[in-house]
């Protein structure tokens, strides 16, 4: 297969959330058949609700900067499924990418076909495949892998990470993991497992409570919860400055905005720890020598995730916390009329996340991410709280064409587009190719 061909057949396996199928037993098969990548080098993997991606870009930026040869995991993508898979902060090329998709599928539609596997994998399971098989193909010293959807029988368990992260856990996608934080977080902290060494971001107590019952439980090490008094210092551009006492360093710049991302920092620090002690590779570098910790913290990059094309504020906001988050960082750092691109998937507690952003905004305009999954516009239209005057709402079927609505209506002002990773992507790639 080419690329075009490779990127059609994975989709033809289906949306990547209504085609999950829970369970381990169909990629911990189809990584036997390949050879068992995942055993070629050390890996990570960052489970939670939200901070997954951060921590994720965070904890690849410092080590590219250390000079370890990363390999990075995570989904959705924005524009091109290349994006899922980044080796020494690259991503996979077409034609590698291509490759490897045909591989996996030989595979498994053979062991499918042999009745070794019931079923042929799902398109997160063998894109899964892909990333692994290309890590090791590539040679990396450490893989980073972003958990798609829970944890318990999410594909990137069956890596067997090292090191398991939980970041901060919240309710989302209860249709899958549970009502409660609770149950929401022992679907999380299913992997941990005896060998597993864990760092655990800052939690609710109740999530935090259910972790550490899974590390006593299956007898894992919990690396020492290294909370520092941060000193912060907000920028006018919405990034911040931090102090700790374990850096040397009198100032550091976080490249992610937003203060939520002083917790992100934290957890990726701390995961930075664990591997100077129990890694393969040399990560003992001394902080009082080199800069990567700091240029790390300060370059990394998470597209999609408060970032700024021109006036076009993007965010990927799709569940409660991200639309929370969201309204801190508008409330602190977006001054002057904004315009409201809003689309969401089915899923999603809509209601709550619009009862936080609407009021921020003097016009909205709801609209549909091309995705099985979305909400039609005029649905929302209902869920929108009750102090927003419906003369400012306004409808689109297209992304593009709630695009040029906004553009036309917010006069040189600000330009918000959340409520969903798959609208980021498309108004991302819009903007790329200058087609608005």
């Amino acid at each position: 297969m080419n690329f075009a061909e490779a990127e059609k057949y994975l989709y033809s396996l289906g949306n990547e959330v209504e085609t999950m199928k829970l369970g381990l037993e169909n990629i911990g098969s189809l990584l036997h058949a390949l050879g068992e990548p995942h055993t070629k080098y050390f890996k990570v993997q960052v489970a939670g609700t939200n901070g997954k991606g951060s921590v994720c870009a965070f904890v690849d930026s410092i080590c590219l900067e250390a000079g370890i040869r990363t390999g990075l995991y995570t989904s959705p993508h924005l524009v091109s499924i290349t994006e899922r898979v980044r080796i020494g902060g690259v991503d996979i090329d077409e034609a590698e990418f291509a490759r490897l998709a045909t591989q996996v599928r030989t595979v498994s539609e053979d062991l499918a076909a042999q009745g070794v596997l019931e079923r042929v994998p799902t398109f997160f399971e063998q894109v899964t495949a892909i990333a692994l098989l290309a890590f090791a193909e590539a040679g990396v010293e450490l893989a980073i892998l972003e958990t798609g959807l829970g944890g318990r029988f999410d594909a990137t368990t069956a890596a067997n990470a090292e090191i398991a992260v939980i970041t901060r856990i919240d309710l989302d996608h209860q249709e899958y993991l549970g009502d409660t934080i609770e149950q929401i977080a022992a679907e999380k902290a299913a992997i941990i497992r005896a060998d597993s060494d864990v760092v655990i971001g800052r939690q609710p107590e109740r999530a935090l409570k259910v972790i550490r019952e899974q590390c006593t439980r299956v007898g894992a090490a919990v690396s020492s919860d290294l909370y520092d008094p941060w000193t912060v210092v907000a920028n006018e551009d919405g990034t911040v400055r931090i102090d700790t006492m374990r850096l040397i360093y009198p100032s550091v710049t976080l490249g992610l905005k937003g203060r939520h991302q002083i917790e992100n920092a934290e957890t990726a620090l701390n995961v930075i720890q664990e591997l100077k002690y129990d890694s393969p590779f040399d990560l003992s570098f001394d902080i009082e020598e080199t800069g990567a910790f700091a240029a790390g913290l300060t370059n990394a990059r998470h597209p999609g995730r408060l970032e700024w094309i021109g006036r076009f504020l993007l965010d990927g906001a799709h569940n409660i916390s991200g639309a929370r988050a969201l309204r801190e960082y508008l409330d602190e750092f977006v001054t002057g009329p904004l315009t409201l691109v809003f689309g969401a998937m089915r899923d999603k507690p809509v209601r709550e996340m619009l009862a936080l952003l609407a009021p921020k905004a003097e016009s909205i305009i709801l609209t549909k991410p091309d995705n099985s999954r979305a909400f039609e516009p005029q649905t929302m239209v209902d869920l929108l709280p009750g102090t927003v005057e419906l003369e400012t709402v306004t409808l689109s079927d297209t992304v593009k064409a709630a695009l040029e609505i906004a553009a036309g209506r917010s006069e040189g002002g600000i330009i918000l587009v959340t409520g969903s990773l798959y609208l980021v992507g498309k108004v991302r790639q819009l903007l790329k190719r200058n087609e608005m």
